[in-house]
C-alpha cells in the first residue's frame, strides 16, 4: 500500500557536525522523486532519515518530523527495524547477501519476520523476482549463490528483496551508479514499474536520469563548504528542468554550476 510521505522542518546531524538544514517536502504515493544535487548536499541523508537508516552510523540524530500517512517515523516508542519494514531501502552497490542463495536472498525478509510456510515463501519469492523482472533469468537456478549475477542481475536481486515484505514506500540510493547502460536501462524500466504499487524515492547524480524516471524532482545544494544542505525547491521534473524558480537550480542544471 503505498503511502504519502511528509517531511517538516528536518534537520539531521552527525555528532556535532549539521549535514542538514531545514528540510520540508511532501511525496505522494505511487510516484517517482528523485532527489539531485551536488556531491555533499545532503540528499542521501535525507534519503536515509526516510526510514532511519542514517541511526546505524554513530551519534548520528535528526529532529523535525517524518510522517508516513500521518504517522511520525520519530515518534515516541516506534522501532526502527519496523520502519525499515515499512520503507524499503536499495544501495548504490548492489549487496546481495554472500552466503545466501537467490532464493534465500529474496525470502530473508520474511523468515527474518518468522514466515515458516514452504508455500508462502516460494509463491512470495516468484512474486517478488517477476516484479522485479528477474524471474525468467534466474527460475532455473534459485539455489544458486545470489553472489554469482551479473551487476545489473545482483541489483535486481536486492529491488526483490527490498519489495518481498510488502513495503510502502521504496527508497534508492544511487542504484545505477556501479551498473552499464544496458542494466541501467532495465532499472529504470523497472522503477517505472514500482510507482503503480510503491512510493518511490532515488536519489542520482545522473540529471538524464532523473528527468527519465521521475514525477517530480528535488534539488538540494550547499551555501558554502562547512554548512549544512539544503532543499532549494522541489516541483514536477518538467518543471525543474525547463523552468526552475531558484537561479542555483538553473545553474546546476544549465551546467553552469560552481
Amino acid at each position: 500500500m503505498a503511502k504519502r510521505i511528509e517531511v517538516e522542518n528536518l534537520d539531521v546531524y552527525y555528532g556535532s557536525f549539521q549535514a542538514v538544514a531545514g528540510v520540508s517536502l511532501v511525496v505522494e504515493p505511487r510516484t517517482v522523486t528523485a532527489f539531485i544535487g551536488p556531491s555533499g548536499c545532503g540528499k542521501s541523508t535525507v534519503l536515509r532519515t526516510l526510514n532511519r537508516m542514517h541511526e546505524v552510523i554513530p551519534g548520528a540524530y535528526a529532529t523535525g518530523k517524518v510522517a508516513l500517512d500521518g504517522v511520525d517515523l520519530y515518534g515516541q516508542g516506534v522501532d526502527p527495524v519496523a520502519v525499515r519494514r515499512l520503507v524499503g531501502m536499495v544501495f548504490q552497490r548492489p549487496n546481495p547477501f554472500p552466503s545466501m542463495t537467490i532464493y534465500d536472498n529474496v525470502a530473508a525478509g520474511l523468515k527474518l519476520n518468522g514466515t515458516r510456510n514452504k508455500k508462502e515463501l516460494d509463491e512470495t519469492v516468484e512474486r517478488s523476482l517477476r516484479s522485479a523482472n528477474l524471474w525468467n533469468e534466474v527460475k532455473d537456478r534459485l539455489s544458486r549463490a545470489g553472489t554469482s549475477l551479473s551487476g545489473g542481475q545482483q541489483q535486481r536481486l536486492c529491488i526483490a528483496r527490498a519489495i518481498a515484505v510488502k513495503p510502502d514506500v521504496i527508497l534508492m540510493d544511487e542504484p545505477c551508479s556501479a551498473l552499464d547502460p544496458i542494466s541501467t536501462l532495465a532499472i529504470e524500466d523497472l522503477i517505472g514499474e514500482l510507482k503503480e504499487q510503491y512510493t518511490v524515492v532515488i536519489v542520482t547524480h545522473n540529471m538524464q536520469q532523473a528527468s527519465r524516471v521521475s514525477d517530480r524532482t528535488a534539488f538540494f545544494n550547499l551555501e558554502a563548504q562547512g554548512l549544512p544542505g539544503q532543499l532549494v525547491e522541489i516541483d514536477d521534473t518538467e518543471t525543474i528542468f525547463s523552468n526552475p524558480t531558484k537561479k542555483a537550480t538553473e545553474d546546476y542544471i544549465t551546467g553552469r554550476f560552481g
